[in-house]
């Protein structure tokens, strides 16, 4: 097995600069906002965030936000009450809230407490992957990223044709009416149609789908460019999709100028494919301890 990566931060060390982006958030935000500002305040440069693990094309440096985000509320400091959303605690605001030495500090000891539960509760597995390692650990339960990565490969192994038609039958299963238009290479619009608003209310939408490598940031540039293709055709709206990520240019971008471009990365891109079980299987999971509750 290749030795792991050195010159990353272990997951423990992106904690903290994980709770700070949630409070520079408003104290709660989606896993993709916390990984854009996670990455901005860090300045991490696009090259570092593309190296993947040598098995699996999964961002290193993103997959080791992702365990921090796991840890942090597996040791109360953040909690989620919904897939993908994220809330700072009052044991979060009160770490943020000492010296930032010591606030490092009490992130230390509530990993090491987390850790050292975890152990006592699976005592043949380890936490190697956390650590730097890429190998994979099951039974963290926040993230439940495993068929994600999956889903994203498959959908990448796709032609540039072909994931255009996917990301039109994906959008029209929400009630968008497109039809197809350009093609392979373009740099325009790759469906044009109708959004619904409301039951009276509906919007022309503009739709352009990158088939980019699911390590890949899309900038600025992009997203400009689609903005005034999208404006030349009459659209109002406008929904840009990638296997990847925006950067936060991208993303000020999105909004700076008319029309608004919705961004769909890779993670949004999942969690629409799971809402609309679209290629998956969903399998019941009982959860036990919930019927805790009524034992006497």
């Amino acid at each position: 097995m290749p030795a792991p990566r050195t010159d990353f931060p272990p997951y423990v060390e992106l904690i903290y600069p994980t709770l700070k982006a949630v409070a520079s958030l408003g104290g709660s935000a989606q896993g993709r906002e916390v990984t854009s500002r996670v990455l901005e305040d860090l300045n991490v440069p696009d090259e570092k965030v593309a190296i993947t693990y040598p098995n699996r094309p999964v961002s290193v440096f993103i997959d080791r936000l992702e365990w921090a985000r796991s840890y942090a509320k597996l040791g109360g400091a953040l909690d989620s009450p919904q897939r993908g959303l994220f809330v700072l605690t009052k044991f979060g605001k009160a770490t943020l809230a000492l010296p930032e030495s010591d606030g490092i500090a009490a992130v230390r000891e509530m990993n090491r407490e987390v850790r050292a539960t975890r152990a006592r509760s699976r005592t043949n597995e380890t936490d190697s992957t956390a650590n730097g390692d890429d190998s994979s650990e099951e039974g963290v339960e926040d993230e439940d990223t495993g068929w994600t990565d999956v889903l994203l490969t498959r959908l990448h192994r796709l032609t540039p044709e072909g994931f255009e038609e996917f990301v039109m039958y994906l959008l029209r299963t929400y009630d968008l009416e497109l039809t197809r238009v350009g093609g392979s290479g373009d740099q325009g619009i790759d469906g044009i149609g109708i959004a619904p608003i409301s039951p009276v209310l509906s919007s022309r939408v503009a739709v352009q789908a990158k088939r980019y490598d699911p390590t890949k940031a899309i900038g600025r540039e992009i997203v400009a460019l689609f903005q005034r293709d999208a404006a030349a055709a009459g659209a109002e709206r406008a929904v840009l999709v990638t296997l990847g990520r925006y950067t936060e240019a991208a993303r000020q971008a999105s909004i700076a100028t008319t029309p608004t471009v919705d961004l769909i990365d890779g993670e949004k891109l999942c969690e629409l494919v799971r809402e609309k079980e679209i290629g998956l299987r969903i399998v019941p999971q009982v959860q036990e301890d919930w019927f805790d509750r009524f034992e006497s």
